[in-house]
């Protein structure tokens, strides 16, 4: 199917009929929902049942669907739902993989690098890149699920505030909210865990 209809397009052609329609919005969207819930989960394997399921609710309530708003939050949505309600079913707390880079959503230029400043950090030269994510996870394993959410949405999925705020059903206000308060915590948690490593290093 050509890549010149919309999502929305799409669910609106599933919607008439179209049999190949959705299998196109899965096969554009698969692939970002399994890294956002592997990332939210820190599962790989739940990760892929997460999808399989988001990607069935989709599809039961896509005629449901008001074409008229963005298909991108519903999705995101969906598997939000989906990763917090395994999340609650587990004992253990969850990780998060950070094995990608983070990145930077359309509405502000902010980046883990960024967080530091005005921080002292350790050394360059004491920790490998691995070393260094594994702090990070350690780091972000300890925030609670919503500012987690927040941050993952906002820095790994790169999406703007708006759609952030429909995703977690809060308005942009709290968005940046949680944003701001979740970077703070991250610092904090960040020199907490440094000083541990130098400590631990000596």
């Amino acid at each position: 199917m050509a890549e010149r209809y919309s999502d929305e397009e799409l669910l609106a052609r599933h919607q008439a009929g179209e049999g190949q329609a959705f299998n196109e919005l899965v096969s554009r969207y698969a692939p970002e929902l399994y890294r956002f819930l592997a990332r939210f989960t820190g599962h790989p394997t739940a990760a892929e049942d997460l999808l399989q399921e988001s990607l069935l609710q989709a599809h039961q309530s896509a005629q449901r669907f008001d074409v008229t708003r963005r298909l991108r939050p519903w999705l995101f949505t969906i598997a939000a739902n989906k990763a917090r309600d395994w999340l609650r079913s587990q004992r253990r707390r969850t990780e998060v993989s950070l094995d990608a880079e983070v990145g930077r959503n359309s509405d502000e230029s902010v980046s883990f690098a960024e967080i530091f400043e005005g921080h002292e950090s350790l050394p360059e030269d004491l920790l490998d890149a691995a070393e260094q994510r594994e702090m990070v996870r350690r780091v972000i394993e300890q925030l609670p699920p919503a500012l987690r959410q927040v941050l993952l949405l906002g820095y790994f999925q790169q999406l703007p505030y708006k759609e952030i705020a429909e995703i977690v059903n809060v308005p942009v206000g709290t968005v940046k909210s949680r944003l701001h308060t979740a970077l703070k915590r991250f610092a904090a948690l960040w020199q907490e865990t440094a000083g541990k490593q130098l400590h631990t290093e000596n």
